[in-house]
């Protein structure tokens, strides 16, 4: 009886052994991916940002009008050439320029940042998307990001590999 109850022991050591090993011995594929680098050199994103540009550029011009019109009238007010009046109506039409440059810098940064998030949200998803099918078209079993990554050798990258992919998937339209 104790040498069956032994034999049993070993035998369930053993079996653990084997399983443990074989599991150590097999080849788990892992590759790094810089996500944010490859949405950011992506030609669908490149061509989103000009876009964004082109949208806001009416109104970063009016902001830079404002801006100079402020300066103007600064100059104006520092040359001490205005009578008292004037020097009044100056100051009141600069507060009225430095509230309405306030406000519509703050209206455009505020929808810039919503129509940047959800392009990126966007595009990031679609990431996602490429990188898991990129992963399983090569047999990956583990992609990590390289924010998530202390440490990889540069071998394991496939930044570029997912860009190409993403390109070919999502061509700037």
């Amino acid at each position: 009886m104790l040498f069956r109850s032994l034999a049993t022991r070993v035998s369930l050591m053993c079996c653990a052994l084997a399983l443990v090993a074989s599991v150590a011995s097999a080849q788990v594929k892992v590759a790094i991916v810089n996500s944010q680098q490859a949405l950011l050199d992506s030609d669908e994103l490149k061509k989103a940002s000009a876009e964004l540009e082109k949208k806001y550029k009416p109104k970063q011009d009016q902001i830079l009008k404002l801006q100079n019109d402020l300066q103007a009238i600064e100059q104006q007010l520092s040359s001490s050439k205005l009578n008292p009046q004037a020097a009044a109506e100056a100051q009141a039409q600069g507060q009225r320029k430095q509230r309405d440059a306030q406000r519509l810098s703050d209206d455009t940064q505020q929808e810039f940042d919503r129509d940047r998030q959800e392009i990126l949200g966007k595009a990031g998803a679609k990431m996602q998307e490429v990188v898991k099918k990129l992963a399983e078209e090569k047999g990956y079993d583990l992609v990590l990001d390289t924010s998530q990554a202390i440490f990889s050798k540069p071998a394991l990258d496939i930044t570029a590999d997912v860009l190409a992919a993403y390109n070919k998937a999502n061509p700037a339209k």
